[in-house]
């Protein structure tokens, strides 16, 4: 029998390009190429698809990140709409693939976009669905929901690109009142980009210029005083309920106010303790949460939760992320690992979630 065709996709149109490659790498690592056919599809900054070259680079060398070739060879995925190609291309026919991996963050890749032509082209895909997907990558969205679920939350302002053209006295009275310092935030990016931290108006104003830079819409968060604790959620098959990982506590090297783009992905500038130092009925509690985190969006596949643990002893619910980092060092797998699922098993686990999944509404 012919083995399931597996796509590898990732790179993207965003400024998390780079990290997505860095999952990638692992992912094709990890996959048991015994069992399945697989294919790495990347997307360069341009949105051109493309086969990945032989020498595809997945590791950061140096201070150079990596980067999808836009040289190669173009590939479509059957729609049910046109598929355009320039004069003198010719498309490439890979056959069916039965299962679409997208090892891909932020806008146009994390955010609902990718997996709604997936879904109009019927072809099954690793992780959440459209609105899960667009709903856990806009922060201001998302927090509505988790506090709709019950889930205790931090104060917040959502600065949308007309109100900080034509209400910036509004803006500026309402961020006043949730008390200095605050965190400024694109409200639809990931890895920590575009983020800084302000103590007064005029911070606020170059902050929000800076988030702004990333996505017109922003959001202003009031500072939690706590320790990052993180937890995995991962779909269990036969309809059991979702696994909750071990909870890890984030430690960031001196120096770094938060848990910021240089922390995450320079070595040595951050670790995680599996599990937290927390007292037991507090980790059971979180991992509760995570996973009421995880049903109240309708995620599938794995996401990662995130806490606040304050010095009172509260939780408090910071944000989900519908495609962790995904290399093999990421919190996530390191969560899960501890947890006894392995990375290849989480591969494994997560290939096979979505082979079982049917198409369309669910």
């Amino acid at each position: 029998m012919a083995k399931p065709r597996v796509a590898v996709l990732f790179g993207g149109q965003n400024s998390e390009h780079s990290v997505s490659l860095l999952g990638a790498g692992s992912v094709l690592a990890a996959i048991d190429h015994e069992r399945y056919d697989v294919i790495p599809i990347g997307i360069d900054r341009e949105g051109r698809w493309v086969l990945a070259a032989e020498k595809q680079r997945f590791e950061v060398e140096g201070s150079t990140w990596p980067a999808v070739e836009g040289s190669g060879t173009e590939v479509a995925l059957p729609t049910a709409g046109l598929v355009a190609f320039e004069p003198g291309q010719v498309p490439v026919q890979l056959g069916a693939v039965d299962v679409v991996f997208p090892v891909m963050h932020g806008a146009f890749a994390e955010d609902g976009t990718v997996q709604g032509l997936l879904e109009l082209a019927g072809v099954r895909y690793v992780g959440s669905g459209v609105l899960a997907s667009a709903v856990g990558m806009d922060k201001a969205f998302m927090k509505t929901v988790m506090a709709a679920a019950g889930l205790p939350i931090g104060g917040y302002v959502v600065v949308t690109d007309r109100a900080w053209r034509l209400e910036r006295e509004r803006v500026l009275a309402d961020v006043d009142a949730l008390g200095w310092p605050v965190f400024v935030k694109p409200a639809r990016a990931g890895s920590s980009q575009g983020i800084s931290a302000a103590r007064d108006r005029d911070e606020l104003e170059t902050a929000v210029e800076f988030a702004r830079t990333h996505d017109p819409k922003v959001l202003v968060e009031a500072a939690i005083v706590g320790r990052e604790i993180e937890c995995a959620v991962v779909e269990s098959p036969a309809d059991e309920p979702p696994l909750a990982s071990a909870p890890g506590e984030i430690h960031v090297e001196d120096g770094h106010d938060f848990f910021d783009f240089e922390a995450k992905y320079e070595p040595g500038k951050m670790d995680v303790t599996v599990p937290a130092d927390i007292p037991a009925d507090v980790a059971e509690q979180l991992r509760t949460m995570a996973v009421l985190a995880f049903e109240a969006l309708g995620c599938e596949g794995l996401t990662r939760v995130d806490f606040f643990y304050t010095p009172d002893g509260r939780l408090v619910f910071n944000e989900i992320n519908t495609m962790p980092g995904f290399t093999s060092l990421s919190v996530a797998p390191q969560l899960l690992a501890h947890s006894g699922i392995s990375y290849p098993q989480l591969v494994e686990r997560l290939i096979q979630l979505a082979l079982n999944r049917r198409v369309g509404l669910r």
